[in-house]
């Protein structure tokens, strides 16, 4: 893994804004319609080619192939995995719960998903790789010659499939992880052996309270934090540390987010997580204050930062000096080379969805680079 050597390097968490014919192609897939898997490959390595493009004219360093193939970043794995079926209802965030009238006006609006929430109903194990290795070989061939740093895949945690596809068949919590764990082993092992870095999308480490946990006492949460971090860990065994970033969130959308666990309770649950990078929100108004949580906890003394400078739940495009504001405090607290601007969440996490445009997603973007480019002039004591 790269880190900022000379300049504050600049990424984002993974999921990029999908196109009508894309968007048109990973619903037929996902609702069972056949579909001309030599076109669905076509538009896909399209956009991704697209997306690495944009991302690199943004001035993004660390590039990602914007999920275009996945339907969402968690209940994608029901086309890989054995087990999954059905749907399920949508466990809703307690937040939005303690606020009917705002949770009715945002599902009358459509921006709340709808897609399948999938169930497990049987074992678990691999069923295909063989879209993960699509995935895999589509990035590369649009990385190639793109001068982009580094290039990361996403990857979803064991307890964040947990959090999205409810257990009806193990019927014990650390059985079910335990088994989501060893059969997404394949996967992370393929994506860090491509030579790409992986990220392990976990916002069940935060998201998880007020969601799968919200009706149990924070003591207990963080118990199977403890155990949601034991179980990826021994899923990542075999992959190199420094070939992994971890990404947490409360949750990418716009709501109260007055039930949120504060960032301090779970950081020194979500620092024992095998990787050498963690991203995490830092923009959006219920977290920026929580920079704080990084002077009073004990981190690896080589754990890379990578902030949330940017909201992506808003259409506001930040100023650059904001940008670098924020990055200069995670620097003045871990040092400059240990910190890559990131933003908050995905911009996409769901496809079809999303609230801040195409367009001004990119220019978010570019306020990003130019952002770490006020800020590296600065902590490197360069002009202006």
């Amino acid at each position: 893994m790269h880190v900022s050597t000379d300049r504050i390097l600049t990424t984002h968490v993974g999921s990029l804004p999908r196109s009508a014919a894309v968007t048109e192609m990973v619903y037929a897939e996902e609702n069972d319609r056949p579909i001309d898997h030599r076109r669905f490959d076509a538009v896909i390595a399209e956009a991704v080619r697209d997306a690495i493009a944009r991302q690199r004219k943004s001035g993004v360093d660390v590039v990602s192939d914007g999920e275009m193939s996945k339907i969402s970043y968690a209940t994608y794995i029901r086309h890989r995995l054995t087990g999954f079926a059905g749907d399920s209802p949508r466990r809703v965030p307690q937040d939005l719960e303690a606020y009917p009238n705002y949770l009715g006006r945002a599902a009358k609006g459509g921006t709340t998903p709808t897609y399948r929430r999938p169930r497990c109903v049987g074992p678990i194990a691999v069923k295909t790789l063989d879209p993960l290795h699509v995935d895999i070989a589509t990035m590369k061939a649009a990385l190639a010659g793109s001068g982009a740093t580094e290039g990361f895949m996403n990857s979803a945690s064991p307890g964040v499939i947990a959090l999205f596809q409810p257990d009806e068949h193990y019927g014990d919590h650390r059985k079910y992880l335990e088994a989501i764990g060893n059969a997404m082993q394949a996967e992370y092992e393929a994506i860090a052996a491509s030579g790409l870095l992986i990220q392990i999308d976990s916002p069940d480490l935060a998201l998880g309270r007020h969601m799968m946990f919200k009706g149990r006492g924070e003591a207990e949460f963080l118990a199977m934090a403890e155990l949601h971090v034991e179980v990826l860990n021994h899923a990542l065994r075999n992959v190199p540390r420094d070939s992994v970033r971890l990404h947490i969130c409360w949750g990418n959308y716009e709501g109260p987010h007055h039930c949120d666990i504060d960032l301090e309770k779970i950081l020194p649950i979500v620092v024992k997580a095998r990787a050498r990078a963690i991203s995490f929100e830092g923009a959006n108004p219920r977290h920026a204050h929580e920079w704080r949580a990084f002077t009073r906890t004990k981190i690896p003394d080589d754990l890379v930062l990578m902030p949330g400078v940017l909201d992506s739940t808003s259409n506001f495009i930040e100023h650059p000096e904001l940008v670098a504001e924020r990055i200069e405090r995670f620097a003045a607290i871990v040092g400059r080379e240990r910190v890559i601007a990131s933003s908050d969440c995905g911009f996409s996490t769901f496809a079809g969805f999303g609230v801040v445009d195409p367009d001004i997603v990119y220019a978010k973007l570019e306020a990003l680079a130019q952002g770490a480019a006020i800020a590296s002039a600065r902590l490197w004591g360069r002009p202006d």
